[in-house]
């Protein structure tokens, strides 16, 4: 009862790193809340499952495990979790903000009237005041996100409702084993009384799914080109930096929108959220939606003709000067001294 469930999500036979990146941020919520943290999974061939969750601390696994359930159907997957929810009564229940969980979460969310935050970049612990009922709230889930087009960052809590829903992008939360696994115990859902005919009026007749062809979200080093680049022609300054550098390439909204490049390369609040090692920014001014999407990086260089840009908040160096000069005697210094 009242515990911390992470629904995961099954990609080709294995679990989404952004499950795993839940549960790693689930352990943490569930020791300050000192309760236990289950994991949800509804598939097909999932034995063995529990021993990768546990290694995330996992205490529960709850399974449903049918051919019904892969691939993915809306339907039978939202009885299952209303009628697991209805069940086990939890007090959070955080899901993956990808096309399943966009279209997943919100119907639960609907169904039990509990209300949902969507494309959270934090979730903590915390307690609240109602400003206008004096009315004290104790351990709420604080689901902070930007609002207003990223203009700001907003706290949202749910005081009356339970569960507290919310989903979490990719690459936001850390993905890491706990310090202790948990103990990963298997409980099978007893899905065949919740699950009714009308719920499988749908049949997937065929899929077709393609590989992504640009994948930046693991890169060590990334090299980020904005809409201060000037051009698309200038942009390729921001390929050769990365390429001597061995990074991958990245973009603001603003460049791919302008089509210097590709959509795959955006990083930020409506791109892919990274973490790399070093990061560095040219001609990028460093709005909220942007750096939402990169400011756990281990190292931020930015590149900017404005001294007074946003970006220069965050970074750890700050170059100012024109990016169209400062990069290719970049690439040259380094070509000079890798040797």
């Amino acid at each position: 009862m009242n515990n911390i469930f992470v629904y995961i999500e099954m990609e080709g036979g294995k679990v989404a790193d952004v499950s795993l990146e839940l549960l790693t941020k689930g352990r943490e919520l569930a020791t300050t809340l000192g309760v236990k943290l289950e994991a949800v999974v509804l598939g097909h061939n999932l034995a063995g499952i529990d021993k990768e969750l546990s290694l995330y601390g996992t205490d529960t696994v709850w399974v449903a495990d049918d051919p019904m359930f892969s691939p993915f159907r809306t339907l039978p997957h939202t009885a299952v979790m209303c009628g697991l929810i209805e069940q086990e009564k939890p007090q959070i229940v955080l899901f993956g903000a990808t096309p399943v969980g966009r279209d997943f979460a919100p119907r639960v969310s609907s169904a039990l009237h509990s209300g949902l935050t969507a494309d959270c970049t934090q979730l903590e612990i915390g307690d609240h005041k109602d400003a206008k009922t004096g009315t004290e709230y104790k351990n709420l889930l604080y689901q902070i996100r930007p609002a207003f087009g990223g203009n700001i960052i907003a706290t949202i809590v749910n005081p009356d409702h339970r569960p507290q829903m919310a989903t979490v992008r990719e690459g936001v939360m850390r993905k890491e084993y706990a310090a202790q696994p948990g103990a990963g115990e298997v409980r099978a859902i007893d899905w065949k009384k919740m699950v009714t005919d009308a719920d499988l009026v749908v049949t997937i007749i065929d899929r077709q799914i393609e590989e992504r062809k640009i994948d930046i979200k693991g890169a060590g080093i990334i090299v980020a080109g904005g809409y201060g680049m000037g051009s698309k022609e200038n942009f390729r300054l921001v390929h050769e930096l990365a390429d001597v550098l061995g990074g991958e390439v990245g973009a603001s909204r603003a460049a791919v929108d302008a089509g210097f490049t590709e959509h795959a390369r955006q990083v930020g609040q409506t791109g892919v959220t990274v973490r790399p090692k070093l990061y560095i920014a040219c001609g990028i001014s460093g709005q909220i939606q942007h750096t939402a999407g990169m400011d756990q990086s281990s190292m931020v260089i930015s590149i900017n003709s404005d001294p007074e840009a946003p970006i220069n908040k965050i970074a750890d160096y700050a170059i100012t000067g024109d990016v169209n000069e400062i990069i290719p005697k970049m690439i040259k210094y380094y070509k000079q001294n890798s040797k």
